[in-house]
């Protein structure tokens, strides 16, 4: 999810010495050139030594593993149909745990680890996630996403910036060979830290890859087929080094039609869901759902009704499991997400994850970027009974 057009602007670099960066923008890091002043009540903190974010006081940000580029997106949240024992496999369209059918169903949840949560806090939060996927226990399988997109935590445009050059075009992540190879570095390093962890349903290469990001900045040359054959280079790569959790790209689904006079079908953002679809070291397809955001705004329950159709018919030809793994509307939430799933359950797609989560805690509710949807909602109450009603599907 982009979260919002003022968020990312808050995150990139060019920004005025004198304005004061507010929460979750970049304050610092390795070359940076821009404001190191974060707006009162938020302290510049270190994510690595090319990234500093000004984050609310009260956090305390840590990684578990040193790297010279950014720290990992947030994860991905689903819940299983089975202890954690196993890693979660493929047969055909389907997941599989252990001989038996897996339905991949849940949410997204990227504020988890990021607001300086308690214990107690946390458990509450999973519970509530966990909840949506029909489960009673926190357990929870993740869906963790090796890198963004966009300039939230991080992301592309900060390997491009320090090993290519600052300003130098997004697109450059995908072909420059330091670039690639950071990138394989980092992921090596995060991957094999949890090789025998089957908590994690897989890896995803990146959050919404396209060949422009936060900047706009690209290099004019950027096509499908360029993103392409980096998905294939970093999913083989991930294979190589963990046989054991599988791997997927983590895109929204853009289809490649250039015929096409309706966006997300033309190609023009360098994805092409098919083809990725079919490349063999990817286990699963994923595609998000924004219309609003992609400016199908005239009848956007009924477009989005006719994309999930569209990516359960690529599934089917892949014979591959396909996730919704993001979808959302500010308005009308409950009567368009009954219809979405419900096009999800009646087409046979193989699971679906909502953005966001959202949880009360005690000290008041979680990140809201105007999709979040808490405990006691109507919303919420429909989430939990579809994810009973698509285990029951199997």
């Amino acid at each position: 999810m982009k979260l919002s057009a003022g968020l990312i602007t808050l995150a990139l670099t060019a920004v005025a010495a004198a304005q004061s960066v507010s929460e979750w923008g970049q304050c610092g890091g390795i070359n940076y050139t821009g404001s190191t002043t974060c707006a009162s009540g938020l302290t510049c903190t270190e994510i690595n030594t090319y990234y500093y974010q000004c984050l609310a006081s009260v956090t305390t940000v840590t990684t578990s593993t040193s790297s010279t580029t950014s720290t990992a997106p947030p994860a991905t949240t689903s819940s299983p149909s089975a202890p954690i024992t196993g890693f979660v496999s493929t047969s055909g369209q389907k997941f599989t745990l252990n001989g038996a059918t897996y339905t991949v169903v849940g949410g997204n949840a990227y504020w988890v680890g990021l607001m300086g949560l308690t214990t107690s806090e946390m458990n509450v939060a999973f519970k509530d996630i966990a909840a949506t996927g029909a489960t009673t226990a926190n357990g929870l399988r993740l869906i963790v996403t090796l890198t963004n997109n966009w300039s939230d935590y991080g992301g592309m445009d900060v390997y491009v910036n320090q090993l290519v050059g600052q300003g130098q075009p997004h697109d450059y992540f995908y072909t420059n060979s330091a670039c690639i190879s950071a990138f394989q570095n980092y992921a090596k390093t995060f991957v094999t830290r949890y090789l025998n962890e089957p908590t994690i349903l897989g890896w995803e290469l990146a959050n919404e890859p396209r060949c422009t990001g936060s900047t706009g900045t690209t290099s004019g040359s950027c096509t499908v087929a360029t993103v392409t054959n980096w998905v294939k280079t970093m999913s083989a790569y991930i294979k190589s080094v963990d046989s054991n959790h599988l791997v997927g790209l983590g895109d929204e689904g853009w289809f490649n039609d250039p015929s096409s006079s309706d966006y997300p079908y033309q190609g023009g953002e360098g994805i092409d869901f098919v083809a990725n679809l079919a490349i063999d070291t990817i286990d699963f397809g994923t595609f998000h759902l924004y219309p609003g955001s992609w400016g199908e705004t005239s009848n956007s329950t009924s477009w989005g009704q006719e994309w999930i159709i569209n990516h359960y018919t690529a599934q089917a030809n892949a014979n591959k499991p396909v996730i919704m793994e993001e979808f959302g509307v500010t308005s009308d939430q409950y009567n368009t997400y009954s219809a979405w799933y419900s096009t999800v359950q009646s087409s046979g797609l193989s699971g679906v994850l909502i953005w966001q989560a959202g949880s009360n805690l005690s000290s008041g509710q979680t990140p809201n970027d105007g999709y979040a949807i808490y405990p006691g909602t109507q919303v919420y109450t429909l989430e939990t009974q579809y994810a009973a009603s698509m285990k029951a599907r199997g």
